[in-house]
């Protein structure tokens, strides 16, 4: 892509930013409840290069929003927080299918144990549960965080009379929380969207500010102002010779107004200021004198 073209391309990303930002969270939105209804029909074999094909995506939507350099780390955080949104969704999901088909029974504790132990993964405590005429309650063991039950003890749990759900306690298989939570990681997922279209039009805007003007612009300039730089490029000459001109013994590095006539020197300070330095009030026969400490700074605009 050549630069008339590169230039063209960025402007029009920043007049439909946020169409573009909409495209792109509809998309998350979209995304989330895709992999979300094939949780359950496809393996982690099949999930893993969606969510890869996933976050490829994203990076190429974001990128356009203008935000170039934090595109890559802003779709690893969409991913994750989509992740954890199908995540907990699905986990919902098995609340809301216990309370709507399950029995509430009371059950007496037979068998307990505990997690074995992986690093500093949390250890849950299991309990395998019988019906009061001694048969098994169907699915996995209770499990809990915490031990609270001894063997013998009696607790009352919803069970899936299929066996496909684990059995909870009616106080675990409330899905309020697990909703909530599934629609807070959405919502940061459309968050860090939103927080890239604001970084892209900042970036835009600031590019705009710095773009040199093209060869046209700077020959019409010159018949205009007889050869004179324009302002721009005599900012930009500042800037560049507050970057490679080398300090004096004192620590200053000089500069002569007339090399930048239409700049006075609260705007010289200022720019030195963006790049890190500072104006000296006293000048030294006539020249500009900027410094990281100086004696009197320069009030900059």
């Amino acid at each position: 892509m050549n630069g008339a073209a590169e230039d063209e391309a960025r402007r029009t990303r920043a007049r439909h930013p946020v169409p573009l930002a909409v495209l792109t969270g509809c998309y998350v939105l979209a995304a989330i409840v895709g992999l979300f209804l094939l949780a359950d029909r496809l393996g982690p074999a099949a999930l893993v290069p969606l969510w890869i094909a996933h976050g490829v995506l994203l990076v190429l939507l974001i990128r356009k929003l203008g935000a170039r350099e934090s595109s890559t780390y802003a779709a690893l955080f969409v991913v994750a927080a989509s992740l954890m949104s199908v995540y907990v969704a699905a986990m919902a999901r098995d609340d809301l299918t216990l309370q709507q088909r399950g029995e509430r029974v009371t059950a007496t504790v037979v068998k307990k144990w505990r997690d074995p132990a992986e690093g500093r993964k949390a250890r849950d405590y299991n309990y395998t549960l019988e019906h009061q005429d001694g048969t098994r309650v169907p699915g996995p063991a209770l499990k809990t965080p915490s031990d609270r039950y001894g063997l013998g003890g009696e607790v009352t749990v919803i069970e899936d009379p299929r066996g496909a759900l684990r059995p909870r306690t009616p106080g675990q298989a409330d899905a309020r929380g697990e909703a909530l939570g599934s629609g807070a990681f959405a919502l940061a997922a459309l968050g860090a969207v939103g927080w890239m279209t604001w970084r892209g039009s900042d970036t835009a805007r600031r590019r705009r500010r710095t773009a040199k003007p093209s060869a046209g612009t700077r020959e019409a300039n010159a018949a205009v102002t007889g050869g004179r730089p324009s302002r721009e490029e005599q900012e930009d000459k500042l800037r560049e010779a507050l970057r490679t001109h080398p300090a004096d013994r004192h620590g200053y590095i000089k500069v002569r107004p007339e090399d930048h006539p239409d700049l006075t020197q609260r705007r010289a300070a200022r720019i030195a200021w963006e790049t890190g330095l500072r104006a000296e009030a006293t000048g030294d026969r006539g020249s500009w004198r900027f410094g990281e400490t100086v004696i009197e700074e320069v009030p900059h605009d």
